[in-house]
């Protein structure tokens, strides 16, 4: 067993748990938000403080970080505003145009268009998706936590999803070598999901019988007495 480095988090900066933090918890995965301001003028930003956290209801969680003024970035304006936005999932196809979106803009200014990106107009929601993206899901603002003064999660219920038609069978699985996630590590750091391979989990019975297994590998052999 490993030597351990460890931290009181009581004792830490701000700064250093998110360094903790983001160096860690790894891959994460990335969503494009697309958002519209209350004159329909369309936002679009990564974020990797994301995943999705129940089936039922369908709920995708965002962490949303105000500016260093406390102030509210775009995205999280445009949900308090409009109650919806869109999760585009970042495939290593728009990466370059991901990192477009994530240059600090000002406001009103249209991320998507400046990244050569597509917006469709959003089926239940106003905020539009994005055509390259190889999956999509609209959703309705669910509810938000203010975390302390600097940041909020918010909850979005999917309400809709688009998924390139070649990616998703009728069984409902969608292809991860063809979906060609992007996840993101610490700092500048991404990382390609192309690594892919499969780990059922065990039932009682089958642990039982490799547990089995594993005891009789490792029991010594018998060894012979000799008689004199």
């Amino acid at each position: 067993m490993s030597e351990k480095t460890s931290f009181d988090f009581s004792t830490l900066s701000e700064r250093q748990k998110y360094k903790l933090l983001i160096g860690a918890v790894v891959p994460r995965p990335i969503a494009l938000v697309t958002t519209v301001d209350a004159q329909g003028r369309i936002n679009a930003a990564p974020f990797s403080f994301f995943n999705c956290l129940s089936a039922e209801p369908a709920i995708l969680a965002l962490g949303v970080e105000n500016h260093d003024d406390l102030t509210f970035k775009d995205t999280a304006r445009n949900i308090r505003m409009t109650g919806v936005f869109t999760v585009n999932i970042v495939s290593d196809s728009i990466l370059k145009a991901m990192n477009v979106c994530a240059v600090p803009f000002g406001p009103g200014i249209d991320e998507v268009r400046e990244a050569g990106l597509t917006a469709i107009a959003g089926a239940k929601v106003a905020a539009p998706r994005i055509g390259e993206s190889p999956a999509a899901f609209e959703c309705r603002q669910h509810v938000t936590l203010e975390i302390g003064a600097s940041r909020q999660i918010i909850l979005g219920e999917v309400l809709a999803a688009h998924v390139n038609a070649a990616l998703v069978n009728d069984r409902f699985h969608i292809d991860p070598y063809g979906l060609d996630a992007i996840g993101r590590m610490g700092g500048h750091g991404y990382a390609r999901t192309r690594d892919y391979f499969d780990l059922p989990t065990m039932s009682v019975a089958e642990w039982e019988d490799a547990k089995r297994a594993a005891t009789a590998q490792q029991e010594p052999p018998l060894k012979c007495i000799q008689f004199r």
